[in-house]
């Protein structure tokens, strides 16, 4: 199958980047796109698009004030913490990473906290030994960390607001450094109404990592790599999202990275009547257009970047023709894009 990068671009006026939730949360508009059909609707007709026995896959990560600003004596370095790796050791992300070498220690600007620099790797990212005491990581991160927001979230000085807006009301495992954010768009009363109308829930857990805003530079999209993101797939979980196929009965993934952990957990199994096991571990799934859907049968997901390799799974879910004209009914119809931006709701492609 031929791929290019660009196949995936698309024009994007700059004023319709959100920079800011609508509130209340579950006022953001809506567009399902079926196999043949676009609609203009509301997060708030949500619950009366799903069916009574249906299956709302949601991730609980916490976003974590991941950015912290660091010294090597003179020399000031941007931390963005990835992905923990434990022990009190964290793959991270570093701005002026070539101030640093193995066997340094960084000074945590704003609070008492140091690290050392464990390994360094190509591409401006390193370990790093916070110390086996997660309480003072926690606190120095709490006292002197950033909520890191997408690069096109613009900000003179972060906003204190930020840290309750880019946090979903499923969030209670801290781990992640960006907001599952189809989840952004819930609130306790469209809760209430999902459960009214019979919907299932079944909670699951991706720490979304900071790779998750790389873009892809390459022509050809299959050289792009994505960075691994811890997950977890319950047997509890497992067990509600199996009944329910077996049974027939949907999967609506709330966001992408449902959707990828679902699908690594079931990449195992032979065909779609197959239960999926639990899963916990690293996944570094990238989903391109071709690729085989075992699990999902919905997705709930906001706009994406252009040539971003979320416009391509939502591609490879809904169909590449579907979602670039999707895309542009979304311009012309002045719809929100991106993390604080408007959502869609896509039915995958026969």
């Amino acid at each position: 199958m031929s791929l290019s990068t660009a196949d995936f671009d698309y024009a994007l006026p700059e004023e319709l980047v959100a920079q800011s939730p609508i509130r209340p949360r579950d006022a953001a508009r809506l567009l399902v796109v079926r196999p043949d059909a676009l609609e203009d609707r509301g997060v708030r007709d949500l619950p009366g698009l799903l069916q009574p026995g249906d299956v709302m896959v949601v991730n609980d990560t916490q976003v974590i004030p991941a950015r912290l600003h660091a010294r090597r004596g003179e020399a000031r370095i941007e931390v963005m913490l990835n992905r923990a790796e434990g022990d009190g050791t964290w793959h991270a992300l570093i701005r002026n990473a070539r101030r640093i070498r193995p066997g340094d220690t960084l000074t945590i600007e704003g609070s008492e906290l140091t690290a050392r620099v464990v390994e360094k790797f190509e591409g401006g990212s390193a370990r790093l030994d916070f110390g086996s005491d997660p309480d003072k990581l926690a606190a120095a991160l709490d006292q002197a960390g950033e909520m890191p927001l997408p690069p096109y979230i613009h900000r003179e000085s972060p906003r204190g607001e930020d840290r309750a807006d880019y946090q979903t009301i499923f969030a209670a495992r801290p781990g992640a450094v960006a907001a599952p954010t189809a989840s952004l768009h819930f609130t306790p009363a469209i809760l209430a109404a999902l459960e009214a109308r019979g919907v299932q829930r079944a909670t699951v857990t991706l720490h979304v990592g900071a790779g998750t805003f790389l873009p892809v530079r390459d022509g050809d999209p299959r050289a792009h790599k994505l960075h691994h993101e811890w997950c977890e797939l319950s047997p509890e979980a497992a067990a509600i999202i199996n009944a329910a196929r077996a049974e027939g009965r949907r999967i609506l993934c709330c966001g992408t990275t449902a959707l990828r952990l679902l699908e690594t957990a079931a990449m195992g199994i032979t065909d779609r009547s197959s239960p999926i096991p639990p899963f916990r571990g690293l996944t570094d799934l990238y989903i391109l257009p071709g690729f085989e859907f075992r699990a999902a049968d919905m997705l709930m997901t906001n706009f994406h970047l252009p040539k971003s390799t979320l416009l391509m799974l939502v591609s490879a879910f809904a169909g590449q023709a579907r979602m670039k004209a999707a895309y542009e009914h979304a311009v012309r119809e002045r719809y929100r894009f991106f993390s604080y931006g408007d959502a869609s709701l896509l039915y995958r492609a026969p």
